[in-house]
């Protein structure tokens, strides 16, 4: 269930993060920052770090540097090479190994008639989720500290609207502790893409980009031999329904703007900050 302190916690470094992006945040020094959030020094930066994966002072270097051209430049990934090269599917999410399997087209067609889906709340990283699941595994994912639980849950359960839907964390806590990285899984953690044709060649193009790198929507526009569908790309991203298992935060401009987030930019910013400071960006 959701927790208050951690709730509480993501709002005050959505606050921090959101002031940190400023012009002037850019040069703030700890003691600043820290007292504008009605915190001591070393307190704010224990949260801070535990929140976004690194100090306040690195993640002021990415915002300066324009962390998100950087890794353009450094590491974005061509999605045909990361296939050549074995990064495709398989090693992501700092080690963690997901497999998947997606619904057929007919199935989809019947908006979820039919299917049982088991729903949960729980801390992440990056403010509460929405965990949601069928027999077959985890397929949605909702964050919830921009949007608002209410909005979470609308957004999730409006997709498949005739489906069954059970509150049910326990059925879905082991898949969960593995994908927030809390539980050393050996077995992969089972995804299950519910989704148009189109939108799951989308969602299969992001899983092939490897933990600290980023791809562009015209990347992967042509990944899936569809040049010219950039924008038809876009919202397909941006429909993705399990946040952060499949990676729709490492798809960004290909001028280097981060490009919009569904979960909200501030959850993009860390997420991407995150897995940099993992791969030592």
């Amino acid at each position: 269930m959701r927790d208050t302190e951690h709730s509480y916690h993501w709002q005050l470094m959505r606050r921090a993060i959101d002031r940190l992006d400023t012009d002037d945040g850019r040069s703030m020094t700890l003691e600043d920052i820290a007292s504008e959030m009605n915190l001591s020094p070393a307190h704010f930066q224990r949260i801070f770090s535990r929140w976004a994966g690194i100090s306040p002072k690195r993640f002021q270097q990415y915002l300066r540097l324009g962390h998100a051209k950087t890794l353009l430049e450094r590491r974005v990934t061509t999605l045909e090479a990361a296939a050549e090269t074995g990064l495709s599917g398989g090693g992501r999410l700092h080690d963690l190994f997901v497999r998947w399997e997606a619904m057929s087209p007919g199935d989809y067609a019947r908006r979820g008639d039919g299917l049982t889906v088991f729903w949960g709340w729980f801390d992440s990283p990056f403010g509460p989720a929405l965990v949601m699941g069928t027999d077959k595994g985890i397929c949605g994912i909702a964050l919830s500290a921009e949007t608002g639980p209410d909005a979470a849950m609308a957004d999730l359960t409006g997709r498949w609207p005739n489906a069954s839907f059970v509150e049910n964390p326990m059925r879905l806590r082991t898949w969960v502790l593995s994908a927030f990285g809390a539980d050393t899984a050996t077995d992969p953690t089972p995804l299950f893409l519910i989704g148009a044709p189109f939108q799951i060649k989308v969602w299969e193009a992001l899983l092939r980009v490897p933990t600290g790198h980023v791809t562009t929507y015209g990347d992967i526009a042509e990944h899936i031999g569809s040049p010219r569908a950039v924008r038809a790309v876009g919202t397909a991203v941006g429909r993705n329904p399990i946040s952060w298992l499949i990676p729709c935060h490492r798809a960004i401009r290909k001028t280097g703007g981060l490009g919009g987030y569904h979960w909200g930019l501030p959850v993009k910013r860390v997420m991407l900050a995150d897995e940099a400071a993992m791969t030592g960006l």
